[in-house]
């Protein structure tokens, strides 16, 4: 990941649950989706999984309260900080490193059942480090094993090329907050995003500003690199199919490892 990147979730890291009208429902919101899938494509209900772009713990707490063996990993250590108070507090045995999902150096497993990056991490990452962060994750798998991750709809953003994400608003009246972004596009494919959180406290307002760049990471060329890395059986779901906010890919490990050498 870029340090510029990286910085951006630094700093987020403590004030990322406001992007959520309620982070502790979102989570629970989306552990209602992705438990049942990994369970369908796996075939039982607990398996070991590697979260390698956890943040601060959307997904990897919703795995564990739902009984799953969960390793978290992110390159952010203020990320992997909060996570892992989040976990403490929900008395939620899970493992944590401060790991760069294109090395993974730090994970010495490689016999989880699931591998999992959502959240649209992977658009952070140029084409050279996407082939090797799905390579890298690939690794960390037991033969049969499932990658998961979700990205953003690039491939209808490209033509669209947003300008801005339309403000959200939560709160009651006095402790107000709105939520929402500006795109700056650099060129064809990178641009810019602008987070702004404004906050009402005491009458005043508060506004945040975290700014980050991401690359227009369209769904063949991911297919692409899963298939290049090994993985069979590559399969995207829509949001309309699977109640989940972002498009998700699923691919499937053969019955040999990958070597990242």
């Amino acid at each position: 990941m870029a340090p510029a990147s990286l910085d951006f979730y630094q700093v987020l890291a403590e004030h990322y649950h406001l992007i959520f009208e309620d982070w502790g429902r979102s989570i629970e919101r989306q552990a209602r989706v992705l438990n049942p899938l990994i369970a369908q494509c796996m075939g039982r209900t607990s398996v070991n999984i590697l979260d390698c772009a956890c943040g601060i713990g959307t997904q990897a707490i919703g795995f564990a309260q739902a009984g799953h063996r969960v390793v978290a990993s992110d390159a952010s250590r203020a990320a992997v900080v909060r996570a892992e108070r989040e976990a403490r507090q929900r008395q939620l045995d899970i493992a944590f490193f401060v790991s760069d999902m294109t090395s993974l150096e730090e994970i010495a497993r490689n016999d989880f059942d699931v591998v999992a990056a959502f959240d649209n991490a992977l658009p952070h990452l140029t084409p050279a480090q996407v082939g090797k962060a799905v390579r890298t994750m690939g690794s960390k798998l037991a033969p049969h094993g499932l990658f998961v991750a979700s990205i953003r709809d690039y491939d209808h953003l490209i033509v669209q090329r947003p300008k801005i994400q339309p403000p959200a608003f939560y709160g009651e009246s006095g402790k107000r907050r709105i939520v929402h972004q500006v795109w700056d596009w650099i060129d064809d494919e990178r641009h810019t995003i602008h987070l702004y959180i404004t906050m009402q406290s005491d009458g005043d307002w508060v506004a945040h500003h975290f700014a980050t760049e991401y690359r227009c990471l369209l769904r063949n060329e991911l297919t692409s690199a899963l298939t290049c890395a090994g993985f069979v059986q590559v399969q995207w779901l829509f949001p309309e199919e699977s109640g989940f906010y972002q498009p998700i890919v699923l691919a499937m490990l053969g019955n040999r490892r990958i070597s990242v050498e």
